[in-house]
């Protein structure tokens, strides 16, 4: 019989305790999260945090056994991914990228949308411990920052959804049309899709708290796509427009209380239909 034991770390010990009574076992660092393990999980928030619990002073990478994998499931830029993927091959250990499409209901539901990247004998163990966390895991290619880039094309698609419905809500708000009737007609007919069934009702009540996904985080992944497309010789010329946004929103004090689909409050704003970053 083989015994499965799952040992976690929290840079929020709160947070860690629901698995501990679950019955991990709570560690106290990452380095002793990672001792002896033959796969270790990590999800964090952004690139320093992730160099942080990987290769810092008590990272992960300094107790991982040879042959051991990393799988790493944050949304982070596509240098970074790059650069740890070198440093694990060096070192004789596996790296796949895993980042994850939903939010926290989605989580708790292990309906996550999954890619994943990574050479294929990591993959072939990576892939059924992925599918037990969500819905689908999709292959991306044998280099793990493929997926980090396939996750930031997401992100930056899912905002510029974000502006039109924001700019769409603020066209029938102006000619006397309900906009939360507008999202209704529209989630009904031609865009019958999660984004838009999410957001939509969120963006035309105005609702963009508590967060499921924190405006700072959102401008995070607008930063890393861009930088992504230049060292591609690639313009985004609406990734450039929700930049404009985010900052307009920040500059106005809103922040990881937040929903970042409060980036459609710039077009209301802009059209009189809300007062939120006008003072009123």
């Amino acid at each position: 019989m083989v015994r499965l034991i799952v040992q976690v770390f929290n840079r929020n010990p709160a947070r860690a305790e629901p698995l501990r009574e679950a019955g991990a076992c709570v560690a106290s660092s990452p380095a002793q999260a990672a001792l002896g393990a033959d796969v270790v999980f990590t999800m964090v928030a952004d690139d320093t945090a992730h160099v942080a619990v990987t290769f810092g002073e008590q990272g992960i990478a300094t107790t991982l056994k040879p042959g051991a994998l990393h799988i790493s499931m944050s949304t982070i830029s596509v240098a970074t991914a790059q650069d740890h993927a070198a440093k694990y091959r060096e070192a004789g250990l596996g790296f796949v990228s895993a980042p994850v499409f939903g939010r926290p209901d989605a989580a708790a539901a292990r309906k996550l949308f999954i890619m994943a990247a990574g050479a294929r004998e990591h993959l072939e163990v990576a892939a059924p411990l992925l599918a037990t966390l969500g819905q689908s895991v999709g292959i991306v290619g044998e280099d793990p920052s493929q997926a980090n880039l396939v996750k930031l094309i997401g992100n930056f698609m899912l905002s510029v959804i974000i502006e039109t419905l924001g700019e769409a809500c603020a066209v029938a708000g102006k000619a006397g049309i309900d906009p939360m009737r507008l999202i209704e007609l529209l989630t009904s007919a031609n865009f019958n899709a999660p984004p838009y069934k999410i957001y939509g009702p969120m963006i035309a009540s105005q609702q963009f708290q508590p967060p499921g996904f924190a405006l700072p985080l959102g401008q995070k992944d607008n930063r890393l796509m861009r930088a992504a497309a230049e060292a591609l010789g690639v313009p985004l010329p609406l990734a450039s427009l929700v930049h404009d946004r985010f900052l307009t929103l920040r500059s106005q004090g809103l922040g990881a209380e937040h929903d970042w689909s409060a980036v459609a409050l710039c077009a209301l704003s802009d059209a009189g239909m809300s007062s939120a970053l006008r003072g009123g």
